[in-house]
């Protein structure tokens, strides 16, 4: 099928590639199926509306930049993704893109889950307090280092 894309243009994507989000996403609960595109030679992924062309978020996956994350699935959301293995899972975090580059910060506190297996996902929010909307990406400290060059 070919979809209108916010940062790929028109592109053709599999059926068998499309998640389904049944209760959408917090604020677009319209939006239920969409498609993982990666963003070429980087580690970003684009989550991609099928239906709607500007509904489309930049991610991550968290535990490259934060190696001490933690994210502790519910039973609730095990049941709804139909979670099996820990093999059936992908975690994301969705970014706030800023520019410069090193203000981009990340929602720790909200990870998209995705079930590879049965294409079904979820932005799950945590109830702990240990993490925010707002996680800076890149650090003051390496930010600081980056711009000296």
């Amino acid at each position: 099928m070919r979809i209108s894309t916010k940062f790929h243009g028109e592109i053709e994507i599999n059926e068998e590639d499309i998640y389904t989000f049944e209760s959408g996403v917090p604020g677009f609960l319209e939006e239920n199926q969409f498609g993982l595109l990666p963003l070429d030679e980087t580690p970003f992924f684009v989550l991609q509306s099928i239906k709607t062309q500007e509904v489309a978020f930049i991610m991550t996956n968290p535990f490259d930049a934060f190696p001490m994350y933690e994210v502790d699935l519910s039973d609730e959301v095990l049941a709804d993704l139909q979670i099996q293995s820990e093999q059936d899972v992908a975690v994301f975090t969705i970014l706030s893109v800023r520019d410069p580059f090193e203000k981009t910060t990340a929602n720790l506190q909200a990870p998209i889950i995705l079930n590879h297996t049965k294409k079904l996902g979820k932005q799950y929010i945590m109830k702990t307090g240990n993490y925010t909307t707002r996680h800076e990406l890149i650090p003051p400290s390496v930010a600081a280092k980056q711009e000296v060059r």
